[in-house]
């Protein structure tokens, strides 16, 4: 059975301050797929991530995504903002002077979506990580967990067909980090929404991916299935 390529990362370098941070990585990822990007702090793991989301470019190589190239040696083809791609960031980068309601209403009020429309997707993407009850607090009055849950609704509300997640259950205990990495699991298969998803923990890499991309000074040292990466382990 075919199965449409939807990320295509084409021989990708990066520098900063004439430091090479990403090696001539080429990676590509298929509809629906999970790939967890493994590695040490340092390794190249979220400016690869970044790329994707447009927030940087690569100096030289291609990313292509949906058939599109959006970002050519160095050069942005396609702004972030049409990528159809959400990301969930390590320190959340929730508005702490927003409600939890407006804080997931910003987004859809830049890209002009219908108001009932609006309304709809939001009280629908509440229900979907279980804070429908939070709307109307603020970010700061809530747990880290939630704080979590608030992040990936946001990232969800404008229906991206890839969802990136930096290293976003970092700062939580194991029990929660367990519970919200089973929540993630249910809500990708359930949007059937293609993942990368950036650890430094093989444990949470293991329990999450579908295929592996071990990564070691900004460059791929492996990419496999679980069983493949943890016998390489």
């Amino acid at each position: 059975m075919y199965v449409k390529m939807i990320v295509k990362i084409d021989n990708v370098s990066k520098s900063y301050n004439k430091h090479l941070v990403i090696k001539a990585i080429s990676l590509n990822i298929e509809k629906g797929e999970r790939v967890v990007v493994l590695g040490p702090s340092g390794c190249g793991k979220t400016t690869l991530l970044r790329m994707v989301a447009g927030f940087i470019h690569p100096d030289q190589g291609k990313v292509i995504i949906n058939g599109n190239v959006v970002t050519d040696n160095g050069k942005c083809i396609i702004e972030p903002e049409k990528r159809q791609v959400g990301m969930v960031f390590q320190d959340l980068a929730l508005w702490p002077h927003m409600s939890n309601y407006k804080n997931l209403e910003f987004g859809l009020r830049a890209k002009k979506i219908p108001k009932m429309e609006m309304r709809k997707r939001i009280d629908e993407i509440f229900d979907k990580v279980q804070m429908a009850q939070f709307k109307n607090v603020y970010p700061g009055e809530l747990s880290g967990g939630q704080q979590q849950r608030i992040a990936l609704a946001r990232a969800l509300v404008m229906q991206p067909k890839i969802l990136l997640m930096d290293e976003p259950l970092s700062s939580l205990d194991t029990d929660l980090s367990l519970t919200l990495r089973k929540e993630i699991l249910r809500l990708q298969e359930e949007l059937a929404i293609t993942m990368i998803y950036v650890t430094h923990d093989r444990e949470e890499a293991f329990s999450l991916a579908t295929r592996i991309v071990v990564m070691e000074s900004g460059r791929i040292q492996k990419i496999g299935t679980v069983r493949e990466i943890s016998e390489y382990l």
